[in-house]
């Protein structure tokens, strides 16, 4: 639950930025690198992370979500605030810079006024100068979903982002769309590349052998910190299990608590979860395993400007892109946090120095690929975004390059969360393409499917996300479908939730019995064929030039609270 102390400290954090009342759209405060680092230190240990990276090393748009449905215990508590729910709950101005961080009100108006966020080099100069305040004390934590999600990522199978990894000093990191590389590069990158790959909750199929590190142990400011490794629990469910055949995963309560008990026995005066669990899921397990001090959380891409406390542990969500780094700094008196003083910096690249050695890293990492990062597709007409529990604009342009290109009647795209977003009369790039498309698995297939089985598939996936207990809530977001329209009614069990399901091309009832050509992407089967998912959309927006979407209105949402629904 929230104190008053978070709210407060929250606020403390967004006055930095903001100076004075502000309204929607007016014109952009100055912003300094100085503010960006303004912080009070405290205590023996500084905890610095990020997560879901998604291999962006280079400033960007990115839009916070619209909707962002709780539902059980999770109803109305952050991460489950959009909008102004959000912007009223943490003190925070509209229109202010912080705001354009966290919310996606007038986003469009607010990124031209504020510019892009995030960057390795823009994030180098941060850690930098934060270790230069505490040479001794600060301690760097990378959440994972760190090596996918780029053109070079995928051309260099993640080398890329080690380098970058090994340039920002990170201490130590753990995963989820690493293991799409496959078992056998993610064990060669492991074994190199010299930071702890922290994934304790991996283990072989055979005789259940843990196959990664899963506690690091460091000394920081006179503070013993045990560092436990979660991967996401749900990896070979949520991506194909045919990359990593001979490994299973779990979130294992269990076994945490077992680690945090041998951790304290140890001697350890600070335990942390670097977690690739979820926020929700991390918010349940915070309530259920006793002794862990802090939980780094990543997976859903939350950005919350507090450290949620649960019981004794403190929860801290960075958001993802690049577009923030934590600062968590600790006072630990008697094995026990006796303070802490939280902020989540905005890395907004135009008022941050690039680090020149970063810098150079990522123009040399980037240089081979420039021909195909720099083409042109065509144009955006209108704000392309990929981020909420629905369709975004982008999701609808590839449902509809898929229907299109696949002469399909029924488009279905993962309820993926990574990708760079486009302002209006921006270029569409080899780049921003990629940004949303970049998977080992990226053959789009075209099936036939009975109505009986889309409204299953609908319903599986609403369950994966809607489902009231955490632990059953096995990553992504809501599939998006193009060509197709339905009602959703969140609050109800599965196998009740999904209604009205009709077909756009004639608008009549999709029948259960009758079959209908689909075309998807981002299939788990082995064996999938097709285009390239990337060739696919790319050819598409060639055709077109400019591309104008506007926002989806054939999924009906009931049954939610409002205040995880744009207003």
């Amino acid at each position: 639950m929230l104190s008053r102390r978070d709210i407060l400290q929250a606020g403390a954090a967004a006055a930095v930025l903001m100076g004075a009342p502000v309204g929607a759209l007016a014109a952009a405060q100055k912003i300094s690198q100085a503010d960006l680092l303004r912080f009070q230190p405290l205590g023996q240990v500084t905890l610095l992370h990020f997560t879901d990276i998604h291999a962006q090393i280079v400033p960007l748009h990115f839009r916070e979500p619209s909707v962002n449905i709780g539902v059980g215990a999770a109803l109305g508590l952050p991460p489950h605030l959009v909008g102004s729910h959000l912007l009223k709950q943490f003190g925070i101005k509209t229109g202010s810079p912080e705001a354009h961080a966290l919310a996606y009100n007038d986003f469009t108006q607010l990124a031209k006024d504020y510019g892009r966020l995030g960057g390795a080099a823009q994030l180098a100069t941060l850690v930098k100068a934060i270790r230069a305040e505490r040479p001794n004390n600060t301690l760097l934590l990378d959440g994972g979903d760190t090596w996918q999600g780029s053109y070079t990522s995928l051309a260099e199978k993640g080398g890329d982002m080690v380098k970058v990894m090994q340039a920002l000093g990170v201490d130590a990191m753990t995963a989820h769309w690493e293991f799409t590389y496959g078992a056998e590069r993610v064990k060669q990158i492991t074994e190199s590349m010299g930071i702890p790959f922290l994934c304790g909750n991996v283990k072989d199929t055979s005789f259940g052998d843990e196959v990664f590190e899963a506690v690091k142990v460091f000394e920081r400011g006179g503070v013993k910190i045990a560092v436990i490794g979660q991967a996401f629990p749900y990896t070979p469910i949520a991506n194909p299990r045919y990359l990593i055949p001979d490994w299973s995963f779990g979130i294992e309560e269990e076994k945490v608590q077992q680690r945090v008990d041998a951790a304290r026995a140890g001697g350890a005066d600070l335990i942390v979860l670097l977690s690739h669990n979820g926020f929700d899921v991390d918010r349940k397990l915070a309530g259920r395993v006793k002794g862990i001090d802090v939980i780094l959380t990543g997976h859903t891409h939350d950005a919350i400007p507090v450290a949620v406390k649960v019981g004794n542990t403190l929860l801290v969500a960075p958001g993802s892109h690049g577009k923030f780094l934590a600062r968590l700094d600790l006072d630990v008196k008697n094995k026990k946090v006796a303070d802490y003083r939280f902020r989540l910096i905005p890395v907004f690249s135009d008022a941050i120095t690039p680090d020149p050695a970063m810098q150079k890293l990522v123009d040399d990492i980037r240089a081979p690929h420039k021909a195909v990062l720099d083409k042109v597709y065509g144009q955006a007409d209108s704000l392309l975004y990929r981020r909420g529990n629905f369709n975004g604009t982008f999701d609808d342009l590839i449902c509809q390059a898929m229907l299109a290109e696949r002469e399909a009647e029924i488009a279905l795209s993962p309820g993926f969360r990574w990708g760079a977003s486009l302002l209006p009369g921006q270029a569409i790039t080899g780049d921003i393409l990629y940004s949303q498309t970049a998977i080992t698995y990226p053959n789009v297939y075209r099936n036939q499917m009975t109505g009986e089985f889309l409204k299953t598939v609908l319903e599986d996936v609403a369950d994966n996300l809607f489902n009231p207990d955490p632990y059953y809530q096995q990553g992504g977001d809501m599939v998006r479908v193009g060509g197709l329209a339905y009602s959703i009614d969140v609050s109800k069990p599965i196998g009740q939730r999904i209604s009205n399901m009709t077909l756009l091309r004639t608008n009549q009832p999709i029948e259960a019995a009758k079959s209908y050509t689909v075309a998807g992407w981002a299939s788990i089967n082995e064996g999938t064929e097709g285009p390239a998912i990337y060739d696919l959309v790319g050819k598409y927006i060639t055709a077109k030039k400019s591309i104008a979407i506007a926002e989806n209105r054939s999924v009906k949402v009931t049954g939610a609270d409002p205040r995880g629904m744009a207003s």
